[in-house]
């Protein structure tokens, strides 16, 4: 027994000392994605295998009707997460993080960051949860004859316009959360092209923006008025695989102020969320696709084609390498589902119950597969809108539960109308993606903590888009460890990327696949239904609920 225990302590040893010399050679490439809800830095070796990691949780708030992150949140975050991972680095292998051999930024995508000529940010960063660009999307949509979502940074810079914000004229340059990071990292105005994609369209062939759209921007009346022109305002978008700048001694200050980690290291372009969920659920390959649920959700399809027709419920982005996806996207998925369990989280408590996280969405979620749940949640509805959501036309969100006296109300279907509530919405542009569209799709990946739970979320899911999901063993490992990848795909960039996957980093991966159950198919279509029909519920929230309500000014006046 003793020599056992040798034995396996012998080998923990030299795994650890292993790892401590990749550290040691740089044989590592850093992932940072500052997603909706945390940012998170995450270290992974030449087997693509995490070896340490880092969590800053944050949430984005209300500043005068706009959704916003403050840029002293970014850095304060930012060095938290990265001071947690050089931590785990430390304490787990004896080693100070000097040095990684590649690193990349991502972050959400979307939205507006405008920068001044001294690089000072205009107005408050306009994240992509933002709605109020309505008039933007449908006129620049009718120009370009190309869907131009209300959240992409073209249609917010319009809006500004349209408004006659007085900042506008100021503008000198416009980026991505990632983009800004990086810039004040290396220096350089840069975006992988998958972000890029998500400011301006991006032309299949020349994976740069497409010239004959900017023209038509730039001919605008209103436009052509401004002092600046569109293409020096847009960062210069580069593919996976490409050298984007290294970190300054600056950029390596405001990442670690200890004065650890070394000024040198090699950056790769800035990603999109979107594209490191592609990369992470290994769907770069025309014909795969990926569902990421978070904060928000999108399903994407890599196309093998141009659609037929712009399509106000699909938003055209591209892979990392430029290729043309097709995308339903969803303003809204965890936030509600995140509330509620807070609330019976609170519950156990004042119970006198000690309930660990992990433990209570575990049990809350297999509920609503479990044998006392309806297949179509028993009449009861949810509406999980936090903030607007174009798929379903609602400038503004009100997150609403309700049912009818005759509901089954219980628990377990309580917790499917939530699940079903979070897919419903992005169910609607992949109806026409698949439907109307005639997309073909061969795999569909699900992505993100809520595939986490077994089966769950991956069930229903097949039921919302009556298709199989596969969920592989890195799904809840998120958009870090992508982008991690990507970092390492710098060294390995004379193979496609879509090859550089398959035969890398995901050769011999694990998976489950999950075929849609009939039952539960038709129990999700009945509640689709309905959950259609009863948005005029949904509206008649936000026209009784007030968007920013000061309860502790209520609380006195009462």
């Amino acid at each position: 027994m003793a020599s056992q225990q040798e034995d396996l302590e012998h080998s923990s040893s030299r795994q650890v000392e292993a790892i401590a010399e990749k550290i040691r050679a740089g044989k590592t490439a850093l992932g940072v994605e500052l997603g909706s809800t945390r940012i998170k830095a995450v270290l992974i070796d030449d087997t693509y295998a995490t070896i340490a990691a880092g969590v800053f949780e944050w949430e984005n708030h209300l500043e005068n009707g706009l959704w916003t992150y403050s840029l002293e949140e970014v850095w304060h975050g930012l060095q938290t997460a990265y001071a947690s991972m050089a931590y785990d680095v430390e304490n787990a292998y004896g080693e100070k993080l000097t040095r990684v051999g590649s690193m990349g930024i991502s972050g959400m995508q979307h939205g507006y960051l405008a920068l001044d000529a001294n690089g000072q940010l205009l107005v408050p960063f306009r994240t992509w949860r933002n709605t109020n660009t309505h008039d933007a999307h449908e006129k620049l949509s009718k120009l370009f004859q190309y869907n131009i979502p209300e959240r992409w940074s073209i249609a917010h810079l319009y809006q500004a316009i349209l408004n006659r914000e007085p900042h506008v004229p100021k503008v000198a340059s416009l980026t991505t959360l990632a983009g800004y990071v990086h810039w004040k990292l290396t220096g350089n105005k840069v975006v992988g092209v998958c972000d890029a994609s998500g400011m301006f369209p991006i032309d299949q062939d020349t994976k740069y923006y497409e010239k004959d759209l900017l023209a038509k921007f730039s001919a605008i009346p209103e436009v052509a008025a401004q002092p600046w022109h569109i293409e020096n305002l847009l960062p210069t978008p580069l593919v996976a695989g490409r050298d984007a700048g290294r970190l300054t001694a600056e950029g390596a200050q405001l990442l670690d102020p200890t004065g650890t980690l070394q000024a040198g290291i090699r950056l790769v372009p800035p990603e999109g969320d979107g594209g490191t969920g592609m990369v992470a659920t290994n769907s770069v390959r025309v014909r795969t696709g990926n569902v990421s649920a978070g904060t928000s959700i999108f399903a994407m399809v890599v196309l093998g084609r141009k659609l037929k027709h712009p399509r106000p419920e699909i938003d055209l982005t591209v892979t990392p390498v430029g290729d043309l996806v097709g995308q339903s996207h969803g303003n809204n998925f965890t936030s509600d589902l995140n509330a509620w369990v807070g609330l019976f989280s609170q519950f156990a408590h004042a119970a006198g119950f000690k309930v660990d996280m992990g433990t209570l969405y575990g049990t809350l979620f297999r509920a609503a597969i479990g044998d006392q749940a309806d297949a179509d949640a028993g009449g009861l509805l949810n509406y999980c809108f936090y903030s607007g959501e174009f798929l379903a036309n609602l400038e503004e969100g009100r997150p609403v539960f309700a049912r009818g006296p005759e509901a089954h109300m219980n628990l377990a279907n309580f917790m499917r109308a939530q699940l079903f509530s979070a897919f419903a919405p992005v169910k609607i542009g992949m109806d026409v993606m698949i439907r109307e569209e005639h997309v073909q799709v061969d795999s569909l990946v699900g992505h993100g903590g809520i595939f986490a739970t077994p089966r769950v979320a991956q069930k229903i899911l097949a039921a919302a888009f009556n298709t199989p999901i596969k969920v592989m063993s890195t799904a809840a490992e998120g958009g870090a460890w992508g982008m991690a990848v990507l970092a390492d795909y710098l060294w390995h960039r004379d193979v496609a990327l879509a090859d550089y996957l398959d035969e890398r980093v995901f050769a011999g991966a694990a998976s489950t696949t999950e075929n849609p159950d009939p039952r539960d198919v038709a129990g999700f279509e009945r509640f689709f239904t309905r959950f259609m029909k009863g948005l005029t519920i949904e509206k008649a929230a936000i026209d009784a609920i007030p968007l920013e309500e000061n309860h502790e000014d209520a609380t006195q006046t009462e």
